[in-house]
């Protein structure tokens, strides 16, 4: 008989800062299954997600959305286990009276590869359209080369020492994401 851990409320979790003194994420979360909650500046919830290395899914959310994530409450368990995962998930959603729905409409901004073919200026959408095909490629490793740049910059801003590498093969179709 397996026994179910304990759902710990939201509101009875210690604030943990996103980033710690060094500006690098907690090497302690590395590998750890759980679920947690991010919190802006102001201690706004923003997502809750459930992960089997909460290290690699913060460091994601991160690169993705650097401006909300400042605090975290998370809650791990010893083995993976979806059913507990998304038990634990939906009980801190409706503690903050949030429905599943809307924060799974949220994952593609915090989850999904950044596409930067939609922050094209209409310069380079003019441009990406009368080109041929290996012009495309050029074009769009050159606006994911300079999305790069420009996310690197927010982190530093941000404080973070995080260490960021791209899937490099990604960035042909425009995409950035964690290598």
């Amino acid at each position: 008989m397996t026994t179910q851990p304990e759902i710990i409320h939201l509101n009875n979790l210690d604030y943990l800062p996103y980033l710690d003194d060094n500006g690098l994420l907690s090497e302690e979360l590395s590998r750890k299954i759980g679920v947690y909650a991010i919190f802006d500046q102001d201690k706004n919830l923003q997502f809750v997600g459930y992960s089997r290395d909460i290290y690699l899914s913060l460091k994601q959310h991160l690169v993705r959305q650097p401006k909300k994530c400042y605090w975290l409450k998370i809650q791990t368990i010893a083995r993976p286990s979806r059913t507990i995962l998304e038990n634990i998930q939906q009980s801190w959603l409706q503690e903050y009276g949030i429905t599943l729905s809307d924060n799974n409409l949220k994952e593609v901004e915090w989850i999904d590869p950044i596409d930067t073919k939609d922050l094209m200026t209409e310069e380079e959408k003019k441009d990406y359209q009368k080109a041929d095909e290996m012009s495309q490629i050029k074009l769009l490793k050159k606006i994911a080369r300079k999305f790069e740049a420009q996310l690197q910059e927010n982190l530093k801003q941000r404080g973070s020492q995080v260490e960021i590498r791209f899937n490099p093969k990604l960035k042909e179709r425009g995409l950035l994401d964690l290598k």
